[in-house]
């Protein structure tokens, strides 16, 4: 117990280390307790950060900075214009139609069912094919049940989303083109020695800002190498399953593995075993070696140093608390997580010394 006691005064006695925990549990606990409320203006403010990138270089290129705020904010309207207008119409209309299709593919996936057990008794009998059928059943019940409840709220849906296309623009308009003055109005409240906290930013922001350039490249380059892919094979839903196999990088390792079900899900249903299945089964195979193998290394390098086994984890804890989002900002906030621990130790020992 003295241990733990001796640790916390010799740690908290440092007015820096003090102000770090302060702020990351102020944080957290925002978050938490008031992100719903909040999400339009914490997702405007992680835009406006990421679209501060192209800000600065067009900055060091000699344009004033309001210029470059426009310029960057008219780029951002283009381009949520055409994922809005270009993108989300083909996606949703393939999804009608996939949604269409499945009690066939259903009925298709039960015949194939039903003639296991003839053909291998040893492994799996009628009685374990008919458990698996109800099995399946009740799931699709259930996301039936879901996706009608999902319609019922879907007024409800349309009006939040209306509000949030038309606030987190003008947010994210005002977050760059007055940056300096919210920053001073935060820095009022800060302690005049802050280094340790401005380190542990300073090495965040490096990786998190080269993550992020990063895998929206990746993102864009998987689903165009994947879409080609399954146009080229006249695979269907070629849009909608591309865009998922794009999106899938964003959670490494896990992804890559669950969006492969449906894409072999809907080949197979298409051509059976066929030669069309195979080849389209190879070429998305290759896409994804070469993902992993040229393309990850080619765009980070060893910007996030974080092991496989961290990221598994922040993938769970992170996607535990805060669901999709969670998820999809668990290894930016695993970088935060790795900055401040590798921070705390050395900053110790400097006091220590």
């Amino acid at each position: 117990m003295r241990l733990i006691t001796d640790w916390f005064r010799r740690t908290f006695s440092d007015p820096q280390i003090v102000f770090l925990t302060v702020v990351l549990l102020a944080g957290f606990a925002i978050v938490l307790t008031m992100g719903h409320m909040l999400a339009p203006v914490l997702a405007s403010a992680v835009i406006a950060y990421l679209l501060e990138g192209l800000v600065v270089t067009l900055e060091d290129r000699g344009a004033p900075r309001l210029l470059a705020v426009v310029v960057v904010f008219i780029a951002f309207l283009l381009f949520l214009a055409a994922v809005l207008f270009g993108l989300l119409p083909v996606v949703s209309r393939q999804v009608t139609q996939l949604v269409q299709q499945l009690p066939s593919m259903i009925g298709e996936g039960q015949k194939v069912l039903m003639t296991l057990p003839e053909r291998y008794p040893d492994i799996i009998s009628p009685e374990q094919a008919q458990q698996i059928l109800d099995s399946v059943r009740s799931e699709i019940a259930g996301y039936g049940q879901k996706v009608l409840s999902l319609s019922v709220s879907s007024v409800v849906g349309v009006l939040t989303l209306i509000v949030c296309l038309v606030l987190m623009p003008m947010l994210v308009f005002f977050f760059l083109k007055d940056k300096d003055p919210i920053l001073g109005w935060f820095g009022r409240f800060m302690p005049g020695e802050h280094g340790l906290a401005a380190r542990v930013w300073m090495e965040v922001d490096r990786q998190i800002a080269n993550y992020v350039r990063g895998k929206f490249w990746e993102i864009v380059i998987v689903w165009a190498a994947s879409f080609l892919v399954f146009y080229f094979f006249d695979l269907q839903y070629a849009m909608l399953l591309s865009v998922l196999v794009g999106l899938s990088v964003v959670i490494p390792y896990v992804g890559a593995t669950v969006v492969t079900v449906p894409v072999m899900m809907v080949a197979w249903f298409q051509w059976g075993w066929g030669s069309d299945f195979i080849g389209v089964t190879v070429a998305y195979l290759i896409v994804q070696a070469l993902d992993g193998n040229l393309l990850v290394p080619l765009l980070f390098g060893e910007v996030v140093s974080l092991h496989p086994v961290a990221i598994i984890v922040a993938i769970l804890v992170f996607g535990g608390l805060w669901g999709f989002w969670g998820v999809f900002f668990a290894i930016p906030l695993a970088t935060l997580v790795n900055a401040v621990l590798r921070a705390w130790p050395s900053h110790n020992t400097e006091h220590r010394a």
